[in-house]
């Protein structure tokens, strides 16, 4: 068969690694997002998907969007694919881009569908306290993440799992669900399992303001969000300083912990009795216990026993 491959996250890395390297079906063309400005400089970089597909002498096309395109439509169909590939890309296809393949277009999305639709699945599961997560691969349809299930391969999260960590398992998943899924493509025998809508859950695109941590929150969801939440869009709340409010960005190990006092107001720290751990006060009246670093705006990350010894914890500190 003749593949093309979609893709722009750097999830799908070890998957375009996989079948740049295999022989029985070849690789003849990659689709990736545009350019874009980078850093403070604004340095115009590829995606790391275009350089992997560049080095290994597979033609890249980056077209800004399918829809209302046909020089871009046309381009894929001048290459014949048999199966089209789809993970991470960015795009919702058209239908005209979707008809195309001989076979199939389908896409490798990182959750068990159908848990966990859209653009922060990762997070999701960390956030709202799966137990497992996995990789589905199904038929691409025009509505987000909406297609016939072809197979899925599931991981259990572990209770430290972050979101960058849980990123790199399912990345990993990639290259071993496609080489499984494409003799069935090819041999007409791929299932076309129909997700149940009543079992659907949706997770939008995620900003920094999702990270900003409500201490009336029970202490467990807390630790869930900032494990959930790292690397991106990370997890802050305001620490007091003399010039008013800053924030402070919080970064994994958390735990949930026992509050050392009977009562307290939601969002009141304190230093732990080992005096190099913040507990914090949440809804339920346990507390969060920050074990990692933490990084005031403007200043450098540190481990929070660092942080603590360069900060008055006396008259009832409080975090917004």
């Amino acid at each position: 068969m003749r593949l093309v491959f979609m893709g722009t996250g750097e999830i799908a890395l070890p998957t375009l690694r996989w079948l740049i390297g295999q022989k029985d079906h070849p690789l003849v063309g990659v689709w990736t997002q545009p350019d874009k400005p980078v850093g403070r400089d604004q340095v115009l970089t590829p995606p790391e998907v275009k350089t992997l597909a560049l080095a290994a002498g597979i033609p890249v096309f980056q077209p800004e969007t399918f829809r209302k395109n046909p020089a871009a439509v046309a381009e894929l169909r001048a290459l014949e694919p048999d199966v089209a590939i789809v993970m991470a890309y960015g795009q919702i296809l058209p239908r005209t881009v979707i008809a195309t393949p001989r076979i199939a277009c389908v896409n490798l999305h990182a959750s068990l569908l159908p848990r966990h639709r859209g653009a922060s699945p990762i997070q999701a599961a960390i956030r709202e306290g799966d137990t497992e997560s996995g990789i589905t691969l199904m038929h691409v349809v025009p509505a987000l993440d909406a297609g016939d299930m072809i197979l899925k391969h599931t991981l259990p999260i572990s209770p430290d799992d972050t979101g960058g960590t849980l990123h790199d398992k399912l990345a990993a998943l990639g290259p071993g669900i496609v080489a499984e899924g494409l003799p069935l493509l090819a041999s007409g025998t791929a299932p076309r399992e129909p997700q149940s809508e009543a079992q659907v859950t949706h997770c939008g695109k995620l900003g920094r303001e999702d990270g900003e941590i409500d201490w009336s929150r029970p202490a467990a969801e807390v630790a869930r969000l900032v494990r959930a939440y790292d690397p991106w869009p990370g997890t802050t709340a305001l620490w007091p300083t003399d010039r008013g409010p800053v924030k402070l960005k919080i970064f994994p190990p958390v735990a949930v912990a026992v509050f050392p006092m009977q009562q307290g107001l939601i969002g009141e720290a304190t230093l732990s009795d080992r005096k190099d751990t913040l507990l914090v006060r949440c809804g339920d009246g346990a507390a969060l216990e920050i074990r990692g670093d933490v990084q005031l705006e403007g200043r450098k990350r540190l481990p929070v026993a660092d942080f603590l010894r360069g900060q008055s914890m006396t008259g009832g500190l409080r975090m917004g």
